[in-house]
């Protein structure tokens, strides 16, 4: 069972990989992976942005318990001068407590500048990355897009494109109800010819029809006969001799030239 159900994960993850790989398009792969980067830089100037933030807070926080500070100061003396050394002591005791605070201000703000120093050396590094890739990114685009119409003219030009191939199986179509209906016609006629099929468009019926041609057959007999006879006449000898008119008994010809002398 373990095995079966092996095969079948195996299965469909063979067959969901190939359609991703047929679906996948570099162009909108490539687009989005340099988006994601852009993310990831946008991501790292928003921390950079955050940090410096924090750093000038604890400036502003630094500076504000210096002041102090030297209020503190100033007020330990004024209780001094006004003997009044319990508030000299309170004075110079928050004094102390401002001035341990500030160290830790100090430290803390250090660690944001190292802090910041190391996001921005990496924004730097992460920006020249994300330029490279833009720049790659559109020459592999471009070859893609060559490379894509190539195939496509190469295989318009060769038939072995999907349109292509449906152009040349309409073809075929078209050709074989082309012959199917030459074939069809011309059995309709032969059948027409035979008499087994009716032309109710023409009058007349079978005999009329059979009577028809062989009047037809005469007329051409007809005519071959008078064909041949008007040859056999044409090549008769030209030097052949017409026999003698006929004379009546008693009567000269005008060719007799016994008819011109006198009587004697």
């Amino acid at each position: 069972m373990a095995g079966l159900l092996s095969r079948t994960s195996t299965l469909i993850k063979a067959k969901y990989s190939k359609f991703l790989n047929k679906a996948e398009n570099p162009n909108e792969t490539l687009d989005y992976s340099y988006e994601e980067q852009l993310k990831q830089l946008q991501n790292v100037k928003r921390g950079i942005a955050d940090v410096a933030t924090a750093k000038k807070r604890l400036e502003m926080q630094y500076t504000s318990m210096q002041q102090q500070v030297a209020k503190l100061d100033e007020q330990a003396k004024a209780a001094l001068a006004a003997n009044r050394e319990d508030l000299a002591r309170e004075a110079l005791t928050r004094k102390a407590a401002v001035q341990g605070q500030l160290e830790g201000i100090m430290q803390q703000g250090q660690e944001l500048e190292a802090q910041q120093t190391k996001l921005v050396e990496g924004e730097k590094a992460l920006s020249a990355k994300v330029e490279s890739f833009r720049t790659q990114k559109e020459v592999i685009k471009a070859q893609y897009s060559a490379a894509e119409a190539s195939v496509r003219i190469t295989e318009a030009a060769t038939g072995i494109g999907d349109n292509m191939a449906d152009v040349g199986a309409a073809i075929d179509r078209a050709k074989d109800k082309t012959l199917q209906m030459q074939a069809r016609a011309a059995a309709v006629d032969e059948l027409t010819a035979a008499g087994t099929l009716t032309d109710h468009l023409s009058s007349g019926d079978d005999i009329d029809r059979q009577l028809k041609e062989i009047q037809q057959s005469g007329q051409v007999d007809a005519d071959l006969a008078k064909l041949k006879a008007e040859l056999g006449a044409g090549s008769a000898p030209a030097a052949e001799i017409a026999p003698a008119p006929e004379t009546v008994e008693g009567e000269a010809t005008e060719a007799d030239p016994a008819a011109e002398k006198p009587a004697g």
